[in-house]
């Protein structure tokens, strides 16, 4: 069936306030930018029978907030600039599986896929060199996560399927370590030297050479965020095996004092001793709403997300909420969130025309990673905002920085402490999960 692309405006993108932070980043980098405005844009692509009574549905569910600017003191003459910033070629956005699932339950089965980019328009006292417009693109844009096009003609890239790529062999029977090592650092594993020996011998017994999905698939799960290879590993310090692990240490607490727990280290959540309360819902069979007498515990539970934020502050942040509320609904069989918190700590923040004497020297970064001032700026607003759409308040949190230089080694938190965490309530009779039947699947 074919499909074509319907595109419609969008409200604006940026505030006044973010507009202004933007110029002035622009003019501490001696670019004559004067003028900036953003707003958002949507291209659906539809398949089957479109009519005009579809496409108004479709502007009725994509009509929010604000199209006019906040300043209306701009220049009237065409822009020097024009950049139409996309969700990154070849990836899927949050925000797209969202809308598409609201405009197919609104009966709009014909859309395939909603995209949001914006079209950002740039005024400068001159025209733009070429490497002043590159570096107006760079700070407009998130390349972890969105790419730029030079022209709305460009946006059918958004939608175009990528035709799956063959598998590559790593030469490891002919060139021996040394292609693990090279795999290592070409595709970011982050190996350590005994995983690469481990793998070296598997395949050198197994008498073949592992693929790029192979490696890529171990690195993750074998992962300290999939094992806790290194909370749960065995120590030797010097030269004496140690009879605790990390995690075992950790459990150590509430072995010794195991009162007023229900659960503790054995589900997505812990679950605090309660006590009786009334709870408001239908009964099963008549539907009719009233009150119950019920033992009822709280649970708790924080996590982090550290790695995401670094990379993408407010998507990272966000599903780092996102995964810890999943996190509390799925204790025992079956729980229910109630609030959320959020903590952060980075490193120091370099705010602009506000430096401070502990700054110096600590302003350079992994080119890959959000500055800190980005990761405190847009992370608690990603956080915020998914337990907001979720129907949860998040009530609490914490921010610190620290970077700093001590005998010749510089600590800090350029990858930043992204700390979700949340209570909920649980019925009694729903804390403990059963097991599965045999068939039941």
């Amino acid at each position: 069936m074919t499909s074509s692309l319907v595109t419609l405006p969008g409200p604006r993108a940026l505030s006044k306030f973010r507009v202004t932070r933007e110029l002035a980043r622009f003019q501490a980098q001696q670019i004559p930018v004067i003028h900036l405005e953003a707003n958002f844009f949507h291209c659906a692509e539809v398949a089957g029978a479109w009519n005009e009574e579809k496409h108004r549905r479709l502007k009725d569910l994509l009509t929010y907030g604000s199209r006019e600017s906040e300043d209306t003191s701009g220049p009237h003459h065409e822009p020097e600039l024009k950049l139409w910033v996309v969700p990154r070629l070849g990836t899927l956005s949050p925000w797209s599986s969202k809308a598409t699932e609201i405009a197919q339950r609104c009966g709009l089965s014909e859309v395939n896929r909603i995209e949001r980019g914006i079209l950002i328009r740039v005024w400068a006292r001159r025209a733009l060199t070429t490497g002043e417009q590159d570096g107006v693109r760079i700070q407009l844009h998130d390349s972890m996560t969105e790419s730029v096009l030079g022209d709305m003609s460009e946006i059918k890239r958004l939608f175009e399927l990528q035709a799956p790529q063959p598998l590559i062999s790593i030469p490891l029977q002919g060139q021996g370590r040394g292609a693990l090592e090279a795999a290592n650092g070409d595709y970011g594993l982050a190996l350590a030297e005994d995983e690469i020996d481990y793998l070296l011998k598997l395949y050198q017994t197994a008498g073949r050479d592992p693929t790029d999905a192979e490696l890529l698939m171990f690195a993750q799960a074998n992962s300290e965020h999939c094992r806790h290879k290194i909370f749960n590993a065995s120590w030797v310090i010097d030269g004496e095996p140690q009879t605790e692990s990390l995690f075992s240490m950790i459990r150590a607490t509430h072995a010794a004092h195991p009162a007023g727990t229900v659960v503790a280290y054995a589900d997505n959540a812990a679950i605090l001793q309660g006590g009786e309360s009334e709870r408001f819902y239908p009964e099963p069979d008549s539907g009719i709403y009233h009150f119950h007498s019920q033992l009822t515990h709280p649970l708790i539970k924080v996590e982090t997300h550290n790695h995401p934020t670094a990379i993408a502050p407010f998507p990272g942040a966000a599903t780092g909420s996102g995964g810890e509320i999943r996190d509390e609904a799925a204790t025992g069989r079956g729980a229910k969130p109630k609030a959320g918190l959020s903590g952060f700590a980075v490193s120091n923040l370099h705010l602009p025309n506000f430096a401070q004497p502990w700054e110096s020297g600590t302003d350079s970064k992994p080119a890959r990673m959000a500055s800190a001032l980005s990761i405190m700026i847009e992370g608690p607003l990603g956080s915020a905002a998914f337990n907001n759409e979720f129907g949860r308040p998040q009530l609490a949190g914490f921010f610190r920085t620290f970077d700093a230089w001590v005998q010749g080694q510089r600590w800090g938190y350029h990858k930043p402490i992204m700390l979700a965490g949340g209570l909920g309530a649980i019925d009694d009779r729903q804390a403990f999960k059963r097991p599965l039947d045999p068939g039941c699947l």
